[in-house]
């Protein structure tokens, strides 16, 4: 099987297998209901009227499990839903010309992926679990049907792509006005507010990614991003142990990122 299509093998089950490359991931079709999931306010239902929820709970047919290191999709793979995580963590990345992969993001629970392929048809880059996680699958052409009958929804997916554009702009302001230090400190930060967002530790996280991913993200080297961890340690900010993370100061940490 090419990377460029995913095949999705049905049975006389309700379980589908869909291969994607070396392994396979499980397609579960499931009766959802986004009104009753813990995630609703940072997924696609968030701001939405309680009223209006269910509008998204027909859109959503299938879950689908993704192994570590196994990928939702790859660069030139077909375009036929967007993902709703709901478990797990992520990176989502592009190849650039010259044969590198540039990381565009750590996507987790609550995140939708997959607008990149709207427009072409096509995925322009690809996403990796970077540990055991779930996914929601939203057909898009079910999610266009559903949003042609409800105004609601179709604000909603227009807020979501909204967030998508502001979430690249603030990228593209980060690569470019922030030293190696303040990019890491906005870095943590973020996650910070994310993991709080989720009932998890603002202060104490681990991290998923490796460092190479995080200089590929901020665009610098993995060893600038090591001597910016040690220079966050030495002024008593943050500890750092392998990839275990603790921010002892929030505060000064946020006084590094003058934007936030």
């Amino acid at each position: 099987m090419t990377s460029a299509a995913a095949t999705v093998h049905y049975a006389s089950s309700p379980v589908r297998t869909v291969s994607s490359g070396a392994r396979s991931a499980v397609v579960t079709p499931f009766p959802t209901h986004c009104s009753a999931c813990s995630l609703r306010s940072t997924c696609l239902p968030c701001g939405m009227p309680t009223a209006d929820i269910g509008d998204v709970d027909g859109v959503i047919r299938a879950r689908r499990r993704i192994r570590r290191g196994e990928h939702l999709y790859r660069a030139g793979d077909p375009f036929t839903a967007l993902y709703g995580f709901r478990s797990g963590f992520f990176k989502s990345y592009v190849d650039t010309p010259d044969g590198q992969v540039q990381v565009t993001g750590f996507p987790m629970a609550g995140e939708i992926v997959g607008l990149d392929g709207i427009g072409a048809g096509v995925h322009t880059g690809g996403v990796v679990a970077l540990d055991d996680g779930e996914a929601c699958v939203m057909p898009y052409a079910q999610l266009q049907d559903a949003a042609a009958r409800s105004p609601a929804l179709a604000h909603q997916v227009h807020r979501m792509m909204s967030r998508e554009i502001v979430r690249e702009q603030g990228q593209v302001a980060l690569l470019g006005n922030m030293r190696a230090d303040a990019r890491l400190a906005a870095f943590l930060l973020e996650l910070s507010e994310k993991f709080a967002a989720r009932g998890y530790s603002a202060t104490d996280f681990h991290l998923r990614m490796t460092r190479d991913d995080i200089g590929s993200y901020l665009g610098v080297t993995l060893e600038t991003i090591s001597r910016a961890l040690s220079r966050l340690q030495e002024q008593g900010l943050i500890t750092a142990k392998l990839r275990t993370i603790a921010i002892v100061d929030v505060a000064r940490l946020r006084r590094l990122v003058p934007e936030l």
